[in-house]
């Protein structure tokens, strides 16, 4: 687990209006939820495949986490460690963003910096 930095998975309308407001309120899973939802580098794929599959115009955000001081890991019940932000964020976390590119098969191509 690399604990530097967390990724966001989300439509590129939801990071278009993000950095219209200079901050990040999350998805509406994630309003629904009560946090913003991310991944470590290892669980991107995982992530992807169970609630992306076939999801055009997404990007991924890689972002810093040591800056989310409200960041909590948390146990999902696949028993996997989870990040969870119990607030929204600066978009100025975002160190590099990432389009999220649809295969023919219904996959993303994920860059490989993440695979």
């Amino acid at each position: 687990m690399n604990f530097d930095f967390v990724y966001k998975i989300c439509t590129k309308s939801e990071w278009n209006d993000a950095k219209k407001n200079k901050i990040f309120k999350g998805t509406p899973l994630d309003l629904k939820d009560g946090f913003i939802h991310f991944s470590d580098i290892n669980q991107v794929k995982q992530t992807l495949n169970k609630f992306y599959l076939n999801q055009p115009n997404l990007v991924l955000l890689k972002v810093d986490a040591l800056k989310l001081q409200k960041l909590v890991w948390e146990q999902s019940s696949s028993g996997d460690m989870f990040p969870h932000l119990y607030s929204d964020f600066d978009i100025d976390y975002v160190v590099k963003e990432y389009p999220l590119d649809l295969k023919e098969d219904g996959n993303h191509k994920i860059p490989s910096e993440i695979k």
